[in-house]
């Protein structure tokens, strides 16, 4: 399994109890966030409150009973086109790949035509998405960010997704998270 406004709301865990703990997680405002986006398309899934941080596709995976490859990880990366001026910064790519293969960086900067493309700084995702690095969640983002989704997620009938906070995640499928996102299906692995 990063701005203004909430994107400067912190994602720890909170205290009290089990049923306090859930409904301060479903509040918060980058699941909010992702809620309302979700509403928007017509998504009616139920945002899953973990006991634990997710912080990886395996411990969300264990917690849900799922197989690692149906995670969708979100990662940000910084994208350079090519041509680019050397000023010109790198921008926003978001990837959603099965936890199950990482990410072949080199093969998706020569895919889409990229000078370079690195893992994004925890600002850079911040200011791009709203959210913090293990909840950036497919939508809800505080401005647009290209979104690419790894064609390996299409094996799998249900996918889960973060929702804006490293102890949220909902379900989705392939096709739903083609349409949310806009994003463009790739051979990302």
């Amino acid at each position: 399994m990063t701005g203004t406004g909430d994107a400067a709301a912190t994602t720890t865990a909170p205290t009290g109890t089990p049923e306090q703990a859930r409904a301060a997680i479903l509040a918060h405002p980058a699941v909010t966030r992702v809620r309302e986006a979700l509403a928007g398309f017509g998504v009616t899934t139920e945002v899953v409150v973990l006991d634990d941080a997710a912080r990886t596709a395996a411990q969300a995976a264990a917690y849900l009973g799922v197989i690692t490859a149906q995670i969708a990880n979100s990662l940000v990366f910084a994208a350079t086109p090519q041509a680019a001026g050397p000023d010109t910064p790198p921008e926003p790519l978001l990837i959603l790949a099965s936890g199950a293969h990482r990410v072949d960086a080199a093969k998706v900067a020569d895919l889409l035509e990229l000078d370079a493309m690195e893992l994004a700084s925890a600002e850079m995702v911040r200011e791009a998405t709203g959210f913090a690095i293990g909840g950036v969640a497919p939508v809800g983002h505080l401005r647009p960010v290209r979104t690419l989704v790894d064609v390996s997620l299409a094996r799998y009938d249900t996918i889960w997704a973060a929702a804006g906070h490293p102890h949220a995640v909902f379900a989705t499928t392939y096709d739903e998270l083609l349409r949310i996102t806009g994003a463009q299906p790739i051979e990302a692995t």
